[in-house]
């Protein structure tokens, strides 16, 4: 765990949403750094003006601020155990000139101020491995970000909780523990859709998104899969995003679970 502030000699700020948003971020090595899984996490999300928001283990909030910045006049907040990933969150959230709260906490026993409130949407990107079953990365925080300890059936769960009624909540993660986030979505929320996310077309989906309802009643719906990269395989240097995911990552666009 990071627990000592990062120093300004350990940080870059980076562009995202082409130029929309501007993140604090560890350089390269010194930590846990936001790709492209957050910033789809965000577009996701179909929040409106004026309503609030919730990440739970939001690090330094790349897609709370990608959000905010698709977003106008959301009331945003973060919970986040690691206190300099927090303390990224915070400065991230002031310099984007965006209205929100980081709460420095452990998820699985959250403060009574966060458990006093509700939102229209929660969303989380939970680690993808579970802990002890990988490889671990060399960096303490960024290992935490890969590997953590509370089960993914109690993200959903605290999720929910924090829902108010016909809220969304809303997830990325990878394609094999989707039995494990299908589950807990039916034990805890109503209406689910997934998304798969295919790196190319013809290839299977390597990660997916994931949402349900508070109180929805729709059936399961399982989405086409949304293609990230254009073509067979990589040609040449440069990125090769298909066109929508350009403009979710390049302008801030949203993706639909409608196609």
């Amino acid at each position: 765990m990071r627990r000592e502030p990062f120093a300004e000699e350990e940080v870059r700020r980076d562009a995202f949403l082409g130029g929309m948003a501007q993140i604090w971020q560890p350089k390269h090595g010194l930590g846990y750094r936001a790709g492209v899984d957050p910033v789809l996490l965000a577009a996701a999300v179909e929040a409106q003006p004026g309503q609030e928001v919730l990440e739970l283990g939001c690090g330094g909030a790349p897609a709370l601020v990608c959000l905010g910045a698709r977003v106008g006049g959301l009331s945003l907040a973060g919970a986040e155990i690691q206190p300099a990933y927090a303390a990224l969150a915070r400065r991230n959230i002031a310099e984007n000139g965006l209205n929100g709260e980081i709460y420095e906490t452990d998820l699985a026993a959250p403060p009574a101020a966060l458990k006093a409130r509700s939102f229209d949407h929660v969303l989380a990107n939970p680690p993808y491995f579970e802990e002890g079953k990988r490889s671990a990365a060399p960096d303490a925080g960024r290992e935490l970000a890969l590997a953590g300890a509370l089960p993914l059936a109690d993200w959903v769960t605290l999720a929910a909780r924090r829902l108010k009624p016909r809220g969304t909540a809303t997830f990325v993660q990878r394609v094999e523990r989707l039995p494990e986030l299908l589950a807990a979505l039916a034990a805890n929320l109503g209406s689910v859709e997934v998304l798969p996310l295919a790196p190319r077309e013809g290839r299977a989906p390597r990660l997916i998104l994931a949402r349900g309802r508070k109180g929805g009643r729709a059936a399961f719906r399982l989405c086409p899969s949304l293609v990230l990269h254009a073509g067979a395989c990589h040609l040449e240097d440069g990125d090769d995003y298909t066109n929508v995911i350009k403009a979710v990552l390049r302008d801030g666009k949203p993706i639909s679970f409608s196609g």
